[in-house]
């Protein structure tokens, strides 16, 4: 269930039912010819449908993090670790004085995955929670699915291009892309970077069928709700 479709007594009264909570975070970065925000459609989607045969709240997406490299990229946001890191003790200390002891957050950009060590920090403090990290495309069912279809997926290219990441009437080039030289990118300044990497794409096809994406989402969900209902202990 979505946090915008409950008032504050019925929050209450589920926290004090089932301590589970999911918070989906992602990012508002250059996608090529995607959406800017593909990182947050996609984390907030698959966590609501993942949580709704459950009923566990999803809280609404974090549409911020951490994305220094795309800085030359108009639209890009990104945010300093530091803030990042407040940002989200800030958020888990809310949802614990909530009431939820069980937070799942799923993540699903790539430049955020180091605030584990925040996560692992909080529950320190916070010895009667549980916080899991679920990084929706790569966790292994679903990365298994992706390289089974298509080896080449990176960035931008064909594995985030799904119906709701698209924009409408924005065509997009038919072919695959050369590998850009991701090992040059790692240690270059953000502009020098989008010299590199031009439109956005790191490498591969630029989409591929409905029905092979689709494929694909069915098991991130799947294994998105595993992650909810189990391995809590």
């Amino acid at each position: 269930m979505l946090a915008a479709d409950m008032n504050w007594m019925e929050m209450a009264v589920r926290a004090a039912q089932d301590d589970r909570c999911v918070l989906p975070i992602g990012s508002t970065e250059q996608h090529a010819y995607l959406s800017l925000c593909t990182d947050s459609i996609l984390a907030g989607r698959v966590a609501e449908e993942a949580a709704a045969l459950s009923g566990v709240p999803v809280f609404p997406v974090l549409p911020y993090g951490m994305v220094p490299g795309f800085a030359a990229y108009p639209g890009t946001v990104s945010l300093r670790m530091a803030t990042y890191a407040a940002v989200l003790e800030d958020i888990l200390e809310s949802l614990y004085r909530g009431g939820f002891r069980r937070i799942l957050v799923v993540n699903g950009h790539g430049g955020n995955t180091p605030v584990g060590t925040v996560f692992a920090e909080w529950l320190g403090r916070r010895t009667d929670a549980r916080v899991k990290l679920h990084d929706w495309w790569r966790a292994p069912r679903t990365l298994e699915k992706v390289r089974e279809t298509d080896p080449e997926a990176s960035h931008a290219s064909w594995m985030e291009n799904f119906p709701w990441t698209r924009l409408p009437g924005r065509p997009q080039p038919d072919g695959v892309k050369p590998r850009a030289a991701l090992e040059r990118m790692a240690r270059v300044d953000p502009l020098t970077r989008r010299e590199i990497l031009g439109d956005g794409n790191f490498h591969g096809r630029y989409g591929r069928p409905d029905a092979e994406m689709l494929a694909i989402w069915e098991v991130a969900v799947a294994e998105t709700r595993a992650a909810i209902e189990q391995d809590w202990d």
